[in-house]
């Protein structure tokens, strides 16, 4: 009975630890999103080297 106990214990630890790093991660998202939508950038950066020419598709 013992084992069984420290295994729900565990186990609800983990779903709590899983519950909070996915709110980080929406956080995260949401708030690069915004910045974003502040910019009227939808599509990201391209390239990491300014002076790097790419095509346009």
């Amino acid at each position: 009975m013992y084992a069984y106990e420290l295994h729900q214990i565990r186990s609800a630890e983990l779903i709590r630890r899983a519950d909070a790093q996915r709110t980080v991660r929406q956080a995260v998202l949401a708030r690069r999103a915004a910045r974003r939508a502040g910019r009227d950038d939808t599509e990201g950066r391209v390239s990491a080297d300014p002076s790097h020419f790419v095509h346009a598709a």
